[in-house]
């Protein structure tokens, strides 16, 4: 799929995974909606690229509804890139004291962490059924984020682990579903990666999590999951899968 003239949203494209696919995607020549609740950066990013930004939370119909349409006004909508975050309540099932793992907590991380992005891929694949198909029958293309967690989740990840487990999950029933519109469906899983969100506590987390990386030895960059997302859009073939992208890291239990 051609992505010069494409419109594409991301969803939580302001944030460090997010900054770097619109940027990408922009210098790929498409017209990039960057959704977010992060105001001043994604105003500032999209004064920056010359793109739009609209406010979004993920886990509202209208608002998705209405960055949506924004990117459909700018031309035909062909991809949808969702890596937005939100609150990972976590802890162990049963507590040191005796107490179980709170219930709201759980429902909270699986409403942003899961329950969301099936609203925006959902949503962002009715657009897409209104486009006119390209060569081939393809209309778009939906990315969404996992997590490495999705298959070896840590000690007290339960809600975090159950909601990207989710999303993993969801890859291949979705491509399924939406192969008759000619609509693809692709999960990525990051490992571990360094955003400038971290600030100054970057340096620990790199001293940490780097030597556990069998190769390259250092966290992921916002610029290689750009360069993943790219690839995606523009091989017709990458449907129905969820791809690490961890340096063949695994999660230790703990």
């Amino acid at each position: 799929m051609q992505i010069t003239g494409s419109s594409a949203i991301v969803v939580g494209g302001a944030g460090g995974l997010g900054e770097a696919t619109v940027r990408r995607l922009h210098a790929a020549g498409a017209k990039v909606v960057a959704a977010d609740l992060a105001d001043d950066k994604g105003k500032a990013l999209a004064q920056e690229l010359g793109i739009r930004y609209v406010r979004t939370d993920a886990t509202s119909e209208e608002s998705v509804q209405a960055a949506i349409a924004e990117a459909e006004s700018a031309g035909p909508l062909r991809i949808v890139v969702d890596v937005h975050g939100g609150p990972a309540g976590g802890g162990r099932l049963v507590g040191k004291d005796g107490s179980p793992l709170d219930l709201d907590a759980f429902r909270t991380t699986i409403d942003f962490y899961l329950t969301a992005v099936f609203n925006v891929m959902r949503l962002g694949a009715a657009a897409m059924a209104r486009q006119e198909p390209l060569d081939g029958g393809s209309r778009g293309v939906i990315v969404t984020t996992a997590s490495i967690a999705a298959f070896e989740g840590q000690i007290g990840q339960i809600p975090y682990a159950a909601a990207k487990g989710g999303v993993a999950s969801m890859t291949l029933v979705a491509a399924r579903d939406l192969s008759p519109l000619g609509i693809r469906v692709v999960g990525v899983a990051p490992g571990t990666f360094l955003t400038p969100a971290y600030g100054q506590a970057g340096d620990k987390l790199e001293a940490y999590w780097g030597p556990q990386v069998p190769h390259p030895r250092r966290m992921g960059r916002p610029s290689e999951y750009a360069e993943l997302v790219h690839h995606l859009c523009e091989n017709d073939y990458l449907n129905g899968e969820v791809i690490r992208l961890d340096g063949a890291l695994r999660f230790p239990p703990k």
